[in-house]
């Protein structure tokens, strides 16, 4: 509370609540003491109850009369000049004891001016600390009316001037970060509820200023608003962490479209146009940047714990949570960190494959250390040659590797038993071949048995949601395709993911291909 809130609140006390205490009306001598005679009766109470007000004020006051006779001086005005109440009041002006000579003349000036006008009057002057040091201090001064309406003294609330702008820059940083600051800043209150949000934030939370404050977090935030709440409360329970945190978040945004270029067909699979150098028709949506992926944010945050400062034991107003978006950033280091691991995890492979004597050993090998965090499963199906007399156009492909159809697991060779997977038309696996190009599928259906189908019929491990078909190609022939699967517990195969997956898929048909000529 600011020196000039703190003086408008103890305005009314002389004149309203009593005249007893006011200098230049009835009742008004002071005691020795500072305060106001003490009078037996009803009377009593209210002198009580004005003493009580002067002192326990966070502003310094004192009163003078319209001789200008200082009648009042409180605690905290002993604190900033070390003058006691006793040495203080009665005293005629400030001149000599608590300003010096020339600059007494000008104090009493101005405290003559403000009690001939209405209203308050701001003023700065130096004054005259007990053992001779001075303070500039900022006074707010106002007249006292008596009984009659004229004017019967004077009342100037002072504090020191670094204190009062110490706390003006507050208000004002504060004023700042929540007006025009560039760094979101929200104001959570004890509730959790949203108590104030600057326009940044406002924007993050695609919300505005005035629609925000009232509101639960979880009105804004779809997923992670659990960890931005424990975050909170935490802040409140054990106090502000020791650095800034990060939290992903997914912002509620009915009016966002859950679509991406391309269109839909039957039974919840989408097609799209995958590559930049040849139209390749796949099932489904690059998810990396469509529906709720695209919403998904890192917002590297910081929290304060908000405390009165008017209560002997501060007592907690909220938390000041001051968050940036941190998703590009982070973005670029997980992709930085991806594609370090899996030029090691090819490098790895690469030295592991020349100890093989076996062909398909080694590209088995390749398979292995490709689904260290890429996949969970993995698939060799090789062209099977047309027999004498059947169309040579229509593509037959049979297993020549999988990972176990339970759990993952190594993707050791199996011997091909010559009879043609019945892959569906259409299907990922085939459409690779056809058009020598990269081919991505996954399932929009949610619950779980329609994914169990989707998988099924597409001739896949139970459990695979996702799925990404790289076509072998070694000497100018197409060997096959391998397929890479993922379970719901990983996000859908990207355009990254299709490049590392072609990368594997070429050193896999070198293995094929040599397999194949020593058959």
């Amino acid at each position: 509370m600011s020196a000039s809130q703190r003086s408008e609140s103890a305005q009314p006390a002389p004149s309203a609540q009593s005249s007893r205490g006011v200098p230049g009306q009835p009742g008004a001598a002071p005691s020795a003491s500072g305060r106001p005679d003490r009078p037996d009766g009803p009377e009593r109470p209210d002198s009580e109850l004005l003493a009580a007000l002067l002192d326990g004020m966070d502003a310094a006051l004192c009163a003078f009369d319209a001789d200008g006779t200082v009648t009042h001086w409180n605690h905290e005005a002993e604190r900033i000049l070390g003058w006691t109440a006793a040495e203080a009041v009665g005293r005629k002006g400030l001149g000599g004891w608590a300003a010096r000579p020339g600059d007494a003349r000008d104090v009493e000036e101005r405290l003559t001016e403000a009690m001939g006008a209405t209203g308050r009057r701001v003023h700065e002057f130096a004054l005259l600390t007990k053992d001779g040091g001075r303070v500039l201090v900022r006074t707010q001064s106002s007249r006292v009316p008596g009984v009659d309406g004229r004017p019967a003294g004077v009342y100037c609330a002072f504090s020191e001037v670094h204190a009062q702008v110490d706390l003006e820059r507050s208000i004002a940083l504060s004023e700042a970060l929540l007006a025009d600051a560039s760094w979101n800043v929200v104001l959570v209150d004890a509730d959790l509820r949203v108590a104030v949000a600057n326009t940044s934030a406002a924007g993050a939370l695609h919300t505005t200023r005035r629609a925000a404050p009232g509101r639960p977090l979880g009105d804004f935030l779809d997923q992670g608003v659990e960890e931005v709440e424990a975050a909170l409360q935490h802040v409140l329970a054990e106090g502000v962490p020791p650095a800034p945190t990060e939290l992903w978040v997914t912002v509620r945004d009915a009016d966002r479209a859950d679509a991406a270029d391309g269109f839909e067909g039957a039974e919840g699979v989408r097609y799209e146009l995958l590559d930049d150098d040849e139209a390749v028709r796949g099932e489904s949506a690059d998810r990396g940047e469509t529906g709720a992926a695209a919403r998904r944010r890192c917002w590297r945050s910081g929290f304060l714990r908000l405390a009165s400062p008017l209560t002997e034991e501060p007592a907690p107003l909220g938390v000041a949570w001051i968050f940036q978006d941190a998703t590009e950033a982070k973005g670029q280091e997980q992709e930085s960190a991806r594609m370090r691991f899996r030029g090691n995890q090819l490098h790895r492979a690469a030295r592991a494959a020349a100890e093989c004597e076996d062909p398909m050993e080694a590209a088995s090998i390749h398979l292995d250390f490709a689904l260290a965090g890429f996949a969970d499963h993995a698939l060799i199906d090789l062209v099977l040659d047309p027999p004498p007399g059947a169309p040579a156009d229509r593509i037959r492909l049979v297993r020549a590797a999988a990972t176990p159809t339970g759990t993952p697991g190594p993707c050791p060779p199996v011997v091909p038993g010559g009879i043609p997977l019945a892959y569906p038309e259409g299907h990922p696996a085939l459409q690779a071949v056809e058009r020598c190009g990269s081919v991505r599928a996954s399932t929009r259906r949610s619950d779980e048995h329609a994914a169990a189908q989707w998988a099924a019929a597409r001739k896949w491990p139970e459990g695979a949601v996702h799925g990404l078909c790289a076509v072998l190609r070694s000497r100018g022939r197409t060997l096959g395709v391998v397929t890479f699967l993922r379970t719901s517990s990983r996000r859908a195969f990207d355009r990254t993911d299709a490049a590392y997956a072609e990368d594997v898929a070429a050193r896999v048909a070198a293995s094929v291909d040599l397999a194949v000529r020593r058959c």
